[in-house]
């Protein structure tokens, strides 16, 4: 038999057809920030969902408290004859050692705590974000001095400092003191982290653009250094809100935070320890309030930071 010296033929598509199918690209598709591929990572976890509906409960209830109660907290609310009651028709949760509506209590503590947990975190976070944005992009001496300093401050506990600032400010002790007191030492991880963002943005290309076209170096931090960096901050923030608004029931329950004529949740836990034994549920109820909202900001920003970290997301 003849052999089949000459295979059967292929059909080979034109250059020009091939090139034409390989680099075709949809109009359509449309590059994501981060901040899209990061809500799109979120909101695919049940996980963020809760945590982000008690937090918006938490803050509407500090904003509009008249929304959940219509029973005043304190003075004409409170009622000797109630003193440790259990729950009754309108008062789910009973009466505090002082004849008070708990639950009407704990409403409008919130507003209180989520106050200065916010105060104190944004002097914080304002704090660290110059300290660290000029250290990391003036670097020399002036970062080697910076550094220095929020060395000290990582060193020094936030709780223990605002605890001396209080006992000096015993006369005035007010939300708005209490936030300096938080705040004003609890900056030293945010300038840390804003720090290393600003080393490692301020080599990339549109940083020495920005140099080559002529503008101050004060205003490429300002204008394009510092937003690039911004999206660890965030998460750094976020968790800790939920650490400062621990802070502030820590220093309130010990008796050095808030005046006793301010509602908030660390007060009340204070007073409902010396009637445990009789009415445990004034100091449970408070603390569960306390522990699920700053569980709530710390789990939420956990969420951001993973949804952020492109390394994260490719590991699951």
């Amino acid at each position: 038999m003849p052999s089949n010296r000459f295979p059967t033929p292929h059909y080979v598509a034109p250059v020009r057809d091939a090139v034409v199918t390989v680099d075709a690209v949809r109009v359509d598709d449309k590059p994501r920030s981060l901040w899209a591929d990061a809500w799109r990572d979120m909101r695919r976890r049940p996980t963020f969902w809760v945590t982000s509906a008690v937090v918006f409960v938490v803050v509407l209830m500090a904003l509009f408290p008249t929304l959940f109660t219509q029973v005043e907290p304190s003075g004409a609310g409170c009622a000797l004859s109630n003193s440790n009651a259990g729950p009754t028709a309108g008062h789910p949760l009973g009466f505090t050692l002082q004849g008070c509506d708990i639950y009407s209590r704990i409403v409008w503590g919130a507003r209180t705590s989520l106050l200065v947990g916010f105060l104190a975190t944004a002097i914080g976070t304002i704090i660290g974000t110059i300290m660290g944005s000029f250290a990391g992009f003036y670097g020399g001496w002036l970062d080697s001095l910076l550094s220095r300093v929020g060395d000290i401050f990582f060193t020094i506990p936030y709780v223990l400092a605002a605890i001396v600032v209080m006992s000096v400010f015993s006369q005035n002790r007010t939300p708005l003191v209490l936030a300096f007191a938080i705040g004003g030492f609890a900056w030293a991880s945010t300038a840390r982290v804003v720090r290393a963002e600003i080393l490692r943005v301020r080599q990339a290309d549109y940083i020495t653009a920005s140099r080559s076209l002529g503008l101050s170096r004060f205003r490429t931090l300002l204008s394009h250094a510092l937003p690039n960096a911004l999206a660890p901050v965030i998460v750094v923030t976020t968790i800790t809100l939920g650490a400062a608004i621990s802070a502030e029931a820590t220093l309130s329950f010990l008796g050095l935070g808030l005046g006793s004529q301010v509602m908030s949740w660390g007060l009340d836990i204070g007073q409902a320890q010396s009637s445990l034994r009789v009415a445990p549920m004034a100091l449970i109820y408070p603390s569960i309030a306390l522990t699920v909202t700053v569980l709530a900001f710390i789990i939420l920003g956990e969420l951001l930071r993973d949804a952020l970290d492109p390394k994260a997301r490719a590991r699951r």
